[in-house]
């Protein structure tokens, strides 16, 4: 059993910073992606930004060099710098992994229960 918790969503002004944090626990062998996704009010999930085993990064347009998605594979935990944070990165931000809990089992896509972050004045 696997399990994903989030934190760090709250109220912020336009133009402030938050870090959002992402645990994995539970029975883990090896997590081969970890991801940040994110849904605002009628709109569809959106992927914001992507950490790969190996080092590969990537960012949605609409946050490419505000954010920064750093991980820490010695505590299966997954960050989200936002910095300059807008009224439209409003939303609720779901961590989302890939991970296989034994050697011989395939992985499987595992995700938390979303973290509310506001931008407004």
């Amino acid at each position: 059993q696997v399990q994903l918790v989030e934190s760090g969503g709250c109220l912020v002004q336009p133009g402030g910073s938050l870090r959002l944090s992402c645990a994995a626990s539970g029975t883990i062998f090896s997590i081969n992606a970890m991801r940040w996704y994110r849904q605002a009010p009628g709109k569809e999930r959106e992927l914001v930004a992507a950490v790969i085993s190996g080092g590969t990064i990537n960012y949605a347009d609409s946050v490419k060099g505000r954010f920064t998605i750093s991980r820490d594979n010695a505590k299966n935990t997954v960050y989200l710098q936002m910095n300059s944070l807008k009224p439209e990165d409003t939303a609720v931000y779901y961590c989302n992994a890939v991970i296989k809990t034994y050697a011989d089992l395939p992985a499987s896509n595992e995700w938390g229960q979303g973290t509310l972050v506001t931008v407004s004045s």
